[in-house]
């Protein structure tokens, strides 16, 4: 099986960009200016991102770590392989991520909901921005954004693709062409029921990448996607309750 595109072209994503997707999200970030005070705010996501990524470094994207001070001749440690938990975490991730992002422009048009919209602009927001980084690393370390290996392989965890699900806890394109056909609170419903499985498989992958990875920023980077999507379950929970509905089995 070949690699998921979407880790490397972010054909989807590109897809908004080219068809008017980039005023959309202006557009979005426009609403939410204007939202009233009291509505709940969704800030910390992409705070918690920007704290990420001011924390990773530029240095860091390579090596992970700074020669000893005082020390002009310490050796970088070598790059990851292509076949390492480190690059294929980064694939992985990026894939997964491009998913959730690709359902959040979805919810976006299909409901009026400031609470929803706004939750989804945070998720479009934050893994965009993690997602970037994870491309980043690929890059640094000057491997290639796809492969033929099966996704999950890395953590050996193989998964069998079907339907369009790429790796567990990825809605299938059936799922998908559903939530596209609702609009409202069926949508939101639905729309959290989809991302907070997203979300738990997501977490899953990003702690057994801080269990077992060695590069010391990529894994600072998965263990805030453990600690935000956690937190992000816990309140795509609430809002399930305000309306009427739970997590799906």
């Amino acid at each position: 099986m070949t690699a998921a595109p979407a880790a490397g072209g972010q054909p989807e994503f590109e897809e908004h960009e080219k068809s008017g997707g980039s005023e959309g999200f202006e557009g979005f970030e426009e609403e939410r200016s204007a939202a009233p005070r009291g509505r709940r705010r969704f800030w910390w996501p992409a705070a918690l991102a920007a704290v990420v990524a001011l924390g990773l470094g530029v240095p860091a994207l390579v090596s992970g770590s700074t020669p000893a001070s005082g020390s002009s001749t310490a050796a970088a440690p070598a790059a990851p392989t292509t076949d390492s938990a480190e690059a294929g975490f980064a694939r992985d991730m990026a894939t997964h991520h491009q998913q959730a992002i690709d359902m959040s422009f979805i919810i976006r048009d299909r409901t009026q909901s400031e609470e929803v919209r706004g939750f989804a602009f945070d998720i479009i927001n934050t893994q965009a921005n993690q997602r970037g980084m994870l491309m980043g690393f690929l890059d640094q370390w000057g491997l290639s954004q796809s492969t033929t290996a099966k996704p999950m392989t890395w953590m050996n965890h193989p998964y069998e693709a079907h339907d369009g699900s790429l790796m567990p806890g990825m809605a299938t394109n059936t799922e998908l062409d559903k939530l596209r056909s609702l609009s409202g609170q069926d949508a939101e419903v639905y729309y959290l029921q989809l991302m907070i499985k997203h979300h738990k498989a997501g977490a899953e992958m990003a702690q057994a990448y801080v269990d077992a990875g060695s590069n010391a920023p990529e894994k600072r980077l998965a263990q805030g996607m453990v600690d935000a999507q956690h937190a992000e379950i816990q309140l795509m929970t609430d809002m399930l309750t305000e309306r009427g509905a739970q997590p799906a089995a």
